[in-house]
């Protein structure tokens, strides 16, 4: 479930509020008791990386580089032939 972030617009205090999506916002403040909580907009707890990872994941050792494939020859390539007309 995802935590929302709530300001009061009267008193101005900050409220978290672990919620389900399908949940209505909260509109009364813990704090002063006014109906005047306005949902905030806040970071994601954590970030996409690329190939599939997290930035969050614990990933282990990192895999070993691949060496690299050697070039295909070509018997019709000028340079193969060691000349060029």
């Amino acid at each position: 479930m995802p935590i929302y972030v709530y300001r009061c617009d009267d008193c101005g205090s900050n409220h978290e509020a672990l919620q389900k999506m399908s949940d209505p916002a909260l509109r009364v403040c813990p704090h002063c008791g006014h109906e005047a909580l306005a949902k905030q907009v806040s970071a994601a707890a954590f970030q996409l990386k690329g190939n599939g990872w997290y930035a969050t994941d614990f990933r282990g050792s990192p895999k070993p580089a691949e060496p690299a494939a050697a070039a295909p020859s070509c018997a019709t390539c000028p340079a193969a032939a060691g000349t060029s007309d």
